[in-house]
């Protein structure tokens, strides 16, 4: 009784915290986007970088200017890596694989993190510092940057301009997120989380044992990291190790800090837009597909039926630290794989058949809900058009959505959105699956070995980077399958996005009549939610009946 009331108390007090956030944030990051004022430090950068800050860009500039800081920050990871061992605090580390390198070059870049090497034993803490907790920041940048754009579609007319995107990113980062990780990694230190440079030390224990423990700068690394929905830890563990997540405390701060970004957005969507009830509408859909997710991970936690001794001890406890427990592992892997951060504090392959099936199901959904630093609320935006398109054809009329109108082009743009990222997750695992010595790198057989490969895919091609556990990943094959599943998940959605928002700006609005579908109504938000769901399950459901669902019916 007391770890149920324990459980329902975060939860609330994770509801509370984030409810007086989202208002002032998400009218905050209004205010940043539409801002035509800049600060000092963004002038000087712009003048360093030769941008014009006041020019707008039309959405293929747009596009190329996110295409090529991506495949810079990329090849910067990768010669960082490559030549660790010859860099400042480097702490006797070798210099990183070729392929193992490319993987964690694409995986932070395109805001995944997806890591198949153990960051305590791999990584200096420069490369740490200069390279992975930079792009923590940037990438979340880049998401935002790209929803701000689609958004500046709808409220823009008779123009091919979306804004500016170096302007964007800056301002993103330095006005948003840069302030919020420097608070709360004070926060974070004061709770126990470890923040120095030490290199590798023998920790001897009372019992005359000893175990070598690296140190570093963890707290730092630690807030951006889930602030930016990217999920890479300092610790193979993740998540689940003292030094990044030491208690009860810091677990739910840790939760809040991976939603707060994320939750807020729909708010600055309203405010963008002209109409805050467009924001409390996808706010709510994002908030009941949160709350079933919830529900059924806790519920199967708690009372599978995989495990008698599971029950004796209150719930599927393997594979999740006793400091957390099951209520705060439910929690944390809800909001981790439906936000694509990929940040984990326990085993999601140690979870029961339906509660590590949710896991998945919840990245298939296209982590929506609230989903990642831009990519959620791009992405849900996305499938409102879509569920306003559905609308249309029952009435019969050219549907419309904000006083735009959605004809074939902006149908096509849409419609190639949310087919690209089951195609990569499917031909993916089918591969994988398809190749004996692939095969051979499951710690399982049957349907729960086929759910870590379609965890592993599904994960990276929506840019999650949490594993399922289980799987020998770290192979040439699997460094670059997945590691262009990344790719691909991340960058080729946003061309399809960054087009239907220039299509959206050249639109003359058309003025609301009676048989327009109000979309901030109740009836909207079943609509909206309904065609997410169904959409997901018509796309996965044969893949998933051979995986966790098989293994649930067992």
């Amino acid at each position: 009784m007391n770890e149920t009331l324990a459980g329902w108390l975060q939860i609330l007090a994770l509801l509370a915290v984030l409810a007086l956030s989202y208002r002032p944030l998400g009218d905050y990051m209004a205010r940043v986007l539409t801002s035509a004022k800049h600060l000092r430090v963004e002038r000087v950068l712009y003048r360093i970088g030769g941008v014009d800050g006041d020019a707008d860009q039309r959405w293929p500039v747009y596009l190329r200017s996110v295409l090529a800081f991506s495949l810079l920050s990329m090849l910067f990871l990768y010669a960082l890596q490559r030549f660790q061992s010859h860099l400042l605090l480097s702490v006797g580390m070798k210099n990183v694989p070729a392929g193992v390198a490319f993987n964690t070059a694409a995986s932070f870049v395109a805001n995944t993190n997806w890591q198949s090497y153990s960051g305590e034993t791999t990584m200096g803490h420069l490369v740490q510092m200069a390279g992975l907790a930079v792009q923590n920041f940037v990438s979340a940048a880049v998401g935002v940057a790209v929803v701000a754009a689609l958004i500046r579609g709808f409220t823009r007319k008779r123009t091919d301009r979306v804004g500016n995107f170096w302007v964007d990113l800056t301002r993103i980062t330095l006005r948003v997120l840069l302030p919020i990780s420097v608070v709360f990694a004070i926060v974070l230190i004061a709770a126990g989380t470890v923040q120095n440079f030490h290199g590798v030390e023998a920790i001897h224990s009372i019992t005359g044992g000893s175990q070598s423990m690296t140190g570093g700068p963890v707290a730092s690394q630690e807030v951006i990291k889930l602030l930016g929905t990217n999920g890479g830890g300092f610790y193979n563990a993740n998540s689940a190790h003292p030094f990044e997540n030491p208690n009860a405390f810091t677990n739910v701060l840790e939760v809040y800090l991976l939603l707060v970004v994320a939750v807020c957005l729909p708010r600055t969507f309203g405010s963008m837009v002209g109409d805050k009830r467009q924001g409390y509408a996808i706010l709510a859909v994002m908030g009941l597909i949160w709350a079933a997710s919830v529900a059924v991970i806790t519920v199967n936690e708690l009372h599978s039926v995989s495990s008698q001794a599971g029950h004796a001890a209150g719930g599927m406890l393997e594979g999740k630290e006793q400091r957390i427990g099951v209520w705060g592992s439910a929690l944390f892997a809800t909001s981790t794989t439906l936000t694509s951060t990929g940040a984990v504090n326990s085993f999601h392959d140690s979870y029961s058949p339906i509660g590590g099936g949710m896991t998945i199901f919840n990245m298939m959904l296209g982590e929506i809900a609230p989903g990642g630093t831009g990519s959620g609320l791009y992405g849900i935006l996305v499938l409102a058009i879509i569920a306003v398109f559905v609308a249309g054809l029952m009435v019969g009329r050219t549907p419309e959505y904000l006083g735009k109108k959605l004809g074939g082009r902006e149908m096509k743009f849409a419609s190639l959105y949310i087919l690209t990222t089951p195609t990569v997750v499917l031909v993916g695992a089918g591969l994988a699956m398809a190749l004996p010595g692939e095969r051979a790198g499951m710690l399982n057989s049957g349907p729960h070995g086929f759910s870590e490969v379609l965890y592993a895919f599904t994960s990276a091609a929506n840019n999650n980077g949490s594993a399922f556990g289980g799987l020998s990943v770290n192979t040439n094959w699997y460094n670059t399958a997945l590691g262009l599943a990344m790719i691909l998940g991340r960058f080729l959605p946003m061309v399809f996005v960054l087009a239907l928002a220039g299509s959206l700006a050249r639109q003359q609005p058309v003025p609301a009549t009676a048989g327009t579908l109000p979309t901030h109504r109740p009836q909207f938000v079943g609509l909206l939610t309904a065609v997410i769901v169904i959409v997901v399950g018509l796309t996965y459901f044969p893949a998933l009946a051979l995986g966790p669902l098989a293994e649930g019916l067992h």
